[in-house]
This record gives C-alpha cells, sequence and structure tokens, in this order.
C-alpha cells in the first residue's frame, strides 16, 4: 500500500503557537518601552518647568536607563527566539516535498525519493 507523507499537525500547531506567544511578548515590551518613554519624557518636562530637582530627574535617568536596557534585552532575546522557531516551521515545510506517485494500468508506480544533491565540493 502507497502511504503519502503527512505533516505532523500537532508538532506544527505547537511551533505555531510558539511562534505566536514569542511574537506577542515581543509587541508588549515594545509597548512597555514605549510607555516608560513617555514617563520619562513627562518627568524631563516637569525638570524644565522646575517642578522636580535635577537631582530627582538624575535618579529617574539612571532608572529609565536601566529599564530600557532591560526591555532590550527581552525584546532581542524573543526576536532570536523568533528566529529559531520560524527556522524550525521552514525545516518541517521543507521535509513535506511531494514523492512523485504515478497512476499506471499495472498500479501505482513511483515513490522514491529524489536523490539528494551533495553539497561538498570535489578534490582535484
Amino acid at each position: 500500500m502507497v502511504v503519502v507523507r503527512k505533516m505532523d499537525e500537532g508538532f506544527f500547531a505547537a511551533l505555531h503557537k510558539e511562534l505566536t506567544i514569542a511574537g506577542e511578548l515581543i509587541r508588549a515590551r515594545q509597548e512597555e518601552k514605549q510607555g516608560l518613554l513617555d514617563e520619562f519624557d513627562a518627568e524631563s518636562k516637569r525638570y524644565f518647568f522646575g517642578k522636580i530637582s535635577q537631582k530627582a530627574l538624575g535618579i529617574s535617568v539612571v532608572k529609565t536607563n536601566k529599564e530600557l536596557a532591560r526591555l532590550d534585552g527581552e525584546i532581542r532575546k524573543n526576536i532570536a527566539r523568533v528566529k529559531s522557531v520560524a527556522q524550525r516551521v521552514s525545516t518541517l515545510a521543507a521535509a513535506q516535498h511531494p514523492v512523485h506517485f504515478r497512476a499506471t494500468l499495472a498500479g501505482i508506480s513511483g515513490g522514491s525519493k529524489p536523490a539528494k544533491k551533495s553539497h561538498h565540493k570535489k578534490k582535484r
């Protein structure tokens, strides 16, 4: 009996879910970063209008920079995670390349896998 290659849908769905979660985390951290920048902008305006001291603004600068660095690190980590998962999805999809079958009067023919091309350079 001829069997057609089938994708592991459960694994594919798990990868899709992981990809979606990583994308949502990136977006959430970007929104958090924007909120932090808006908050610091408000602090700067308060300093400009004399509502807070330079020392208070300096403390805010240190705290804001530390938090920005943390958020940037999380964004980079999730971008790397997206790249990794996307590579696995691409590999899984590429493995589904169809095998050629042909119906004939004698039955089904084909099913042999195409020869893999060697990526090694020939030595001369």
